[in-house]
């Protein structure tokens, strides 16, 4: 009981300090993707379905 009372008493002028402020800086969320991949791919199938389509153009 007397542990109790103690730690009441020395949280209890803990309570109004804290503060929460507005950082003075806009908030950066730095978004760098790489979509190299994704055009190789789309580029890479678009070749072979042309190559496909067109056989003569490119002889083997």
């Amino acid at each position: 009981m007397k542990r109790t009372i103690l730690s009441m008493a020395m949280l209890a002028p803990l309570g109004g300090c804290i503060n929460v402020t507005a950082p003075e800086k806009p908030i950066e969320i730095n978004l760098n993707v790489n979509v190299k991949q994704e055009v190789v791919v789309k580029l890479q199938k678009d070749a072979d379905d042309f190559i496909a389509n067109n056989p003569e153009l490119f002889p083997q």
